[in-house]
Formats: C-alpha cells, structure tokens, sequence
C-alpha cells in the first residue's frame, strides 16, 4: 500500500463529497421546477404513495462529483489513468441510458420509461463499446480469475466478449432492481466502492483508486439527501449509472467473478424478480414472495426501509471485508 494511491484516493473521495453534497441543494431545486418527479406504481406498497413525485434523476448530483473527482485525482496524480475514464465513460454512458428512460416516464407522466427490449439493445451497445477499449487496450489474452483460489484461465477473446457482456449488462439491471426504497442502492453500493478503492490501493492501479474512491465519496454526500426519508430519488439516471461503475471496476481489476461475493445483494434482488415471475406463471397466480423485489417483501412483513437499507448494507460491508481478506489477501500482488 503506497502513500501515494492512498493519498490520491482521499483526495478523489473528498472532491467528490464536498462536491456532490454543495450542489445537491441546487439540484433538488432545478428538478421541482422541471417538475421531474418520480411516479409510484398502483401495485407496489400503500405506503409509498406519499414519495409521489419527490424529485427524481438526482443521480446527475454524485455523476458530476464523480467525474470532476476523477479529474481531480488523475491530475493528483500527476498521469492519466486510462482505466478511471475507461469505468467513467461506461458508468456515464450507462448514466444516460438511464436518463433517457426518466425523461421518457416523466414525459408519459407513468412508473414506466423506455420497453424492455430498448433498453437492453442501448445496455448491449454500450457493453459493447466498453469491451472494445479492453480489447484495444489489451497486450495479452483475456484472463478470468476464480475467487477463493489461485486459479486464473486464460479465454480466447469471442469468449470472453459473450461472457463480459452478459455480466456488465447484469450487473447494471440488478444494481437498477435494488434501487426501490430510499438509500438502498447507495448504501449497498458504497461498501462495493471501498472494497475496490482497497483493492486499487494494494494493487497500486491508481486508476481504480481514483474511480473506485470517487465513487465512495459521490455515494456518501448523495445519501444526504436520499436516506429516509428521501428528498430526491436518484433514478435510471443514477442506478443504471452505479451499475456500470460496479461492473466496470471489477473487469478493470481483472476480477468479473468478485461481484458473486461483494454484489450478493444485487443478485438476490434479481433472482427474487425471476423466481417471483417463474412461481407466478407456473402456478398460475400464486406468489412466492408478498412483492419482489425481495427488499419490498421485507416491507410487506413490516420492516422499515431504514432497517432493511441497514441490514443489506451491513451484509454487503461484511462479504467486502471476506472478499478482501479471505478471496484476495493470497492473491493481489
């Protein structure tokens, strides 16, 4: 762990804050006046009526703090690092796929944006567009690392682009499944974001340090105002746009597989939509959750949004730390 990578992280994580959190105000602002506000769907719980049309799209308060944290942390560092405007450009392009499904629902004044088959052409595109800098950028054959072991398998790269595609586009559809009660998305994200900030520090990839470490900061000041209860929602806008960040750092720290572990969460929401949706059709009607995703059937059994973002949270804080020192303590350097 070099002074320098931790340095140049508590700069980029600091900017991003401080940043993210003055402009926050001023963003809640411009969308009441646009009138973006987000609609609730008929189906989900009672209860989360009263969230009608709080603003929503606040994402673009902790993307530009990112983003001028990566800035700020590549001239920190005195280098550009390719790999945090490569991570940057596919959160960012994710970002306005995302934005494009907002506008889209606040337009049709409906829960209810872009079709499902338009949004998955938009997230294969851009998933598309990322794997070729990697390919571009790469010397050598793709490599895929097993955690929880030393084995690494070397993929001929039509492979690996199938497989890379379909973790990105999961990932970014799982990380927008767990954004349903205030904080949840951000809260569970940013535990993820300091495991990588960890991870780039004792590999010495500044370029993850500067992404990964943005990202913490950009989430912290953005719960600020999204914490329940939530005085701006940050919508495909954000989700879409941590999903990328989540699975654009993990394929540049040559790790796609340490998202089963660190995005447990993110997974378990998906598969309880999947399961929920399967049980349905084959039972014809019956339910296997009260409401999926799993965090509103938690709501439905009577927890408060407060608890479950806490305890999800919490779970992701300990699976980063048995990531860190379990999976990849032995192999780092």
């Amino acid at each position: 762990m070099t002074p320098a990578n931790l340095y140049t992280a508590l700069v980029a994580c600091a900017v991003a804050f401080v940043l993210t959190a003055a402009i926050g105000p001023a963003v809640i602002r411009y969308l009441r006046k646009m009138k973006f506000g987000q609609k609730i769907l008929e189906i989900g719980p009672k209860w989360h009526m009263n969230k009608q049309n709080i603003p929503t799209m606040g994402g673009f308060m902790f993307i530009i703090g990112i983003a001028v944290a990566v800035a700020a942390g590549n001239s920190f560092a005195g280098e550009i690092c390719m790999s945090s405007l490569a991570v940057l450009g596919l959160a960012v392009a994710y970002g306005a796929v995302g934005m494009v499904d907002d506008y889209a629902k606040i337009r049709k004044k409906e829960n209810a944006g872009l079709t499902p088959k338009q949004k998955l052409v938009l997230q294969i595109l851009v998933a598309g567009a990322f794997i070729l800098v990697l390919f571009l950028g790469a010397d050598s054959a793709p490599r895929l690392w097993i955690p929880f072991t030393n084995i690494v398998f070397i993929w001929p790269w039509p492979l690996y682009i199938i497989f890379a595609a379909f973790v990105i586009v999961g990932a970014d559809n799982a990380v927008n499944l767990t954004d349903g009660i205030d904080g949840l998305a951000a809260g569970v994200t940013l535990p993820v974001a300091l495991f990588f900030t960890f991870v780039g520090i004792a590999r010495g990839d500044a370029g993850v340090v500067i992404f990964a470490a943005a990202l913490a900061g950009g989430l912290s000041a953005f719960l600020i105002y999204n914490f329940n209860p939530a005085k701006v929602f940050m919508g495909d806008t954000g989700s879409l746009f941590l999903g990328g960040a989540v699975a654009g750092l993990a394929f540049a720290c040559d790790m796609p597989l340490i998202l089963l572990i660190v995005g447990l969460i993110y997974i378990i929401e998906t598969l309880s939509v999947i399961l929920q949706v399967t049980y349905f059709k084959a039972t014809h009607g019956k339910r296997l959750f009260k409401m999926a995703p799993i965090h509103h059937h938690f709501e439905m059994c009577g927890w408060g949004e407060k608890k479950i973002v806490l305890t999800f949270s919490g779970i992701t804080v300990l699976l980063c730390l048995l990531a860190y020192f379990v999976a990849l303590a032995p192999v780092l350097p």
